[in-house]
């Protein structure tokens, strides 16, 4: 039950996107269209999950027993980076159309604060390995689930008729707005 309760929350209750807003900058960079949008999603929820693994582990493997748990950013934003490159070398030769789509959006998964997020919150709320890996697969399908809608939403604003003022970026963050009042519905659920 209790893996039930972090797979809801972290999906619709505290989606890491429109709740906690963390990693808002690839959400409405990568929005625009929404097969790049799911590549985008899919990138995230691979790296979020590995990371939270390797982050896990060297938490508990060598940051406590060195008493240096002050480096424990650091050590993070280094490893997420490093999966970040792994994860581009694999899509380039897997996938040569989306690591295109994708483009500069992929570097940002480096400094996607969703995924550093998840690994601190993993940490603070002093999860086992695998309630840990079960919250990070959640958050990034939740991450990926708020991109997928966002996006579609995106792309019907793009055959809107509005006024030339709200076109663009002005239509996409009330959109975004509306999208996170809509999942605070779901705050009772669990």
């Amino acid at each position: 039950m209790d893996y039930l309760i972090i797979i809801i929350s972290a999906i619709f209750i505290n989606n890491i996107v429109l709740a906690k807003f963390l990693g808002i900058c690839p959400f409405l960079g990568v929005s625009k269209n929404t097969s790049t949008a799911v590549g985008m999603g899919a990138a995230v929820i691979f790296v979020m999950t590995i990371a939270t693994i390797i982050t896990y582990l060297v938490h508990h493997y060598l940051l406590i027993p060195f008493n240096i748990g002050y480096m424990q950013t650091v050590t993070y934003i280094l490893v997420i980076a490093f999966l970040v490159q792994v994860v581009e070398i694999i899509m380039k030769k897997v996938s040569p159309e989306l690591y295109q789509a994708l483009g500069v959006y992929l570097p940002l998964i480096t400094t996607n604060c969703a995924i550093l997020g998840v690994a601190i919150l993993v940490i603070q709320q002093d999860f086992n390995l695998i309630k840990s890996v079960v919250f990070a697969v959640a958050n990034g399908l939740g991450f990926m689930l708020a991109i997928i809608i966002f996006s579609s939403l995106r792309e019907q604003l793009d055959t809107a008729d509005l006024p030339e003022y709200m076109q663009g970026v002005p239509a996409a963050l009330i959109t975004a707005s509306i999208l996170s009042m809509a999942f605070m519905g779901f705050a009772g659920l669990v």
